[in-house]
């Protein structure tokens, strides 16, 4: 025990929260789409919330691929394509990991990197920092917005989504980007 007049013991300094990251989504893992239900889950163990409707800064094409599976595509600048809207997310690391997962980061689907997004609300102006998003992957962005035409949507609503069909419905023969090889050397 201290005797009078000795400072107060310190109490350990509290872990820091946990790092975040904002996540720009803008396909499947929205609200009422197929792939909402890992941010549901990522919700029940603190992983995930939500932090607002959202849109891309500048224009940048978002196309369908194969089965309706939407791509952002990281070509800046494109004639043809919207501000995308979609939705943020604020992700911990465990969280982060998960999503990686699904959307193939480390098989070469998707790349995760910096986007520039604005909120929805019409008053607010600032752009959001340090905001990700999952790219269609380097190596097919450039076909991938030929294929489609060099025509991007504003938005992967039910209506451009109609025809999606879900990862477990596929034909197994192929891998994801198999699929989208054969994709994008085919005729529209």
């Amino acid at each position: 025990m201290g005797a009078a007049g000795d400072a107060p013991a310190e109490h350990p300094p509290s872990p820091p929260a946990a790092k975040r990251t904002l996540v720009f989504t803008y396909g499947t893992l929205k609200r009422g789409f197929s792939n909402h239900a890992l941010l549901q889950d990522l919700f029940l163990t603190g992983d995930a919330s939500f932090a607002g409707a959202a849109a891309t800064a500048s224009p940048l094409p978002l196309v369908c691929g194969p089965y309706r599976v939407p791509f952002l595509l990281n070509l800046p600048g494109s004639a043809g394509c919207h501000r995308v809207k979609g939705e943020l997310y604020s992700v911990t690391a465990r969280g982060l990991a998960r999503l990686d997962e699904l959307e193939g980061v480390s098989r070469g689907h998707y790349e995760r990197l910096p986007v520039e997004v604005v909120p929805a609300d019409e008053g607010a102006a600032a752009a959001v920092e340090g905001a990700v998003a999952y790219y269609a992957h380097r190596g097919y962005a450039a076909e991938m917005w030929a294929r489609s035409g060099r025509r991007g949507h504003a938005e992967y609503s039910p209506a451009v989504a109609a025809g999606y069909v879900r990862r477990v419905d596929r034909p197994q023969g192929q891998t994801f980007l198999e699929q989208i090889r054969v994709f994008v050397s085919s005729q529209s």
